[in-house]
């Protein structure tokens, strides 16, 4: 079980974000627990959700892919001419 204090997690939060891929994080506020950082995967898991249909097709990184469609000249067409 990993405990920070408010204080520590304000200044140190991509730190406690690391230590939430291992279990919970209980953060106390004057010594009492008050809040739990959790991964949204734990708290899918806790809240009883299933992902949407776009989150389990997502991909990490899918969207940094550079794609630029081919034009319509490329394919020697040529748009309709209706005059």
């Amino acid at each position: 079980m990993i405990v920070m204090t408010s204080r520590q997690f304000n200044q140190d939060s991509s730190g406690a974000k690391k230590a939430a891929t291992k279990g919970p994080v209980f953060i106390t506020d004057r010594g009492k627990p008050s809040h739990v950082l959790l991964t949204i995967e734990e708290y899918t898991k806790l809240a009883g959700q299933t992902p949407s249909i776009a989150e389990r097709f997502y991909s990490q990184g899918a969207d940094e892919i550079d794609f630029e469609p081919p034009r319509i000249d490329d394919f020697g067409l040529k748009p309709a001419d209706f005059s």
